[in-house]
């Protein structure tokens, strides 16, 4: 049973019938490429806030109940 309201919309939610274009293929193929350089991993979050000058710590934790 799906209580939370938000997994609940998506869960409803209509199938994306939007078409794939060339544009979406050839930036997937791109990430995939960029993916297979950098052995599969991604650039790290406390990185790229760096670049903004800002850290983890900027972003308190939000309330969990």
């Amino acid at each position: 049973m799906l209580l939370d309201p938000i997994a609940r919309a998506v869960a409803a939610a209509p199938p994306d019938d939007e078409p794939v274009t060339e544009q979406d293929r050839r930036r997937l193929h791109t990430g995939q490429l960029w993916f297979a350089q950098h052995d599969g991993k991604g650039i790290p979050l406390e990185e790229v806030l760096a670049e903004f000058g800002l850290k983890p710590e900027d972003f308190p934790p939000e309330d969990t109940q």
